[in-house]
């Protein structure tokens, strides 16, 4: 056998050269380099190529913007970032806690949608994670560093308390938003709460029959207006709050539950007018139209009735009256269907005469069966207007 038949079929490797030895005889040398070594496995953590190239991630704008004051009680917190936030990026957290949930991931804002509200004035932090532990891009880009943003809740406004009135029937207008005007359903109560913070605009209109000395008390709506105190005093007594005619925390809470629950007033709207003219009398409208017209007497000139409005805060079926006459001595009678609308002043039953003339100590005296049919429409909250002469004419312009 010879040398080329002993190695055929072997393979030998000299000074890095692979020689193959083929059968019919051929000779082959395939080049071989040095040893290359393994790949290191990457550290837990690390970045790849792709992620490195990736940009880090920046907050480009925030809503509300830090140090914002009077913000609604159910803002719209979001977030704009400078690439599309990752999916399973951490989120901010908001202090004090309100429930919500944020929503945005896989876009560049983030937006957090609560389902409550924040109280009034109140301290609002938005704590944004940073670092490698913070947020990041989908592409990996971290933002810098943590950050917060912080911002102060308003409080309710006055301008929604007649609004609101209208709505429940305790005012004698109607009000209609304007178009466009965003107005919560009456069962949104996240909406109805929204709306305290920045009412709606919408007008008001008068529904027909009343006279023109009760819309010239309306003022615009002015929360501070005798039409709005005593309507306020009709919500306070329908809902067991105390009757004070000032539209407090319970008022607010009372006010944003009865329009949700759709909870009118079922008493209706009454307005009264005792006229100081020859004959004296007292004129009643209930829901726009006059139900009654009776004479009636007031306070004589050592003490008179006082001129103007006041709403009906208190209500006897019968008491004994008692007080001082103007000669110094004492008084103690018994009385019928008693509403006061003042301090020492009310419209009830006391037997005279005649009735039509100066003959009171200060009160709007009618008869029995006047004063039987008027008490039932004078509520907590009427207004009994006092006026030194004749009625306004019907379709006189009002002032």
């Amino acid at each position: 056998m010879s040398a080329l038949t002993s190695v055929r079929g072997r393979v030998a490797a000299i000074a890095g050269v692979i020689v193959l030895v083929l059968a019919a005889g051929v000779w082959v040398a395939m080049t071989r380099g040095p040893a290359q070594p393994a790949a290191a496995a990457p550290k837990p953590g690390a970045k790849t190529a792709t992620e490195r190239a990736a940009g880090p991630l920046q907050l480009v704008s925030e809503t509300p913007t830090t140090g914002a004051t009077g913000v609604n009680g159910v803002p719209d917190i979001s977030m704009t970032f400078s690439a599309p936030v990752a999916a399973n990026s951490p989120l901010p957290a908001i202090t004090p806690s309100v429930a919500g949930s944020w929503q945005g991931q896989g876009t560049d804002t983030l937006r957090f949608v609560p389902t409550a509200a924040f109280g009034q004035s109140t301290h609002v932090t938005v704590s944004v994670p940073g670092g490698s532990r913070g947020i990041q891009s989908a592409r990996g880009g971290e933002l810098a560093s943590a950050t917060q943003i912080s911002f102060e809740t308003g409080t309710y406004q006055p301008g929604r308390i007649p609004e609101l009135l209208a709505q429940l029937g305790y005012l004698p207008v109607t009000w209609t938003p304007v178009p466009g005007a965003t107005v919560p359903a009456p069962g949104d109560a996240l909406g109805q709460i929204a709306a305290a913070y920045t009412p709606p605009a919408g007008t008001y209109s008068w529904q027909p029959g009343y006279p023109s000395e009760l819309q010239n008390l309306w003022n615009n709506g002015a929360p501070t207006s005798e039409i709005i105190t005593g309507a306020v005093m009709a919500f306070e007594n329908d809902h067991g709050l105390t009757m004070d005619g000032v539209a407090g925390p319970q008022v607010w809470s009372a006010l944003l539950s009865a329009v949700g629950a759709g909870q009118s007033n079922q008493n209706g709207y009454t307005y009264a007018i005792a006229a100081e003219d020859n004959p004296e009398t007292l004129t009643i409208w209930h829901n726009g139209q006059q139900v009654l017209h009776f004479l009636a007497n007031t306070g004589i000139q050592a003490a008179p009735t006082t001129i103007g409005t006041a709403p009906v805060y208190l209500r006897y079926r019968n008491q004994i009256m008692r007080g001082t006459n103007p000669d110094g001595t004492k008084y103690a009678d018994p009385v019928q269907y008693v509403a006061y609308f003042r301090s020492g002043e009310a419209v009830h039953y006391f037997p005279r005469g005649g009735y039509g003339f100066p003959q009171s100590l200060g009160c709007v005296e009618l008869d029995l069966s006047d004063a039987a049919q008027a008490w039932p429409y004078l509520t907590m909250g009427s207004l009994v207007t006092v006026t030194a002469g004749a009625l306004t004419p019907p379709g006189s312009p009002v002032a």
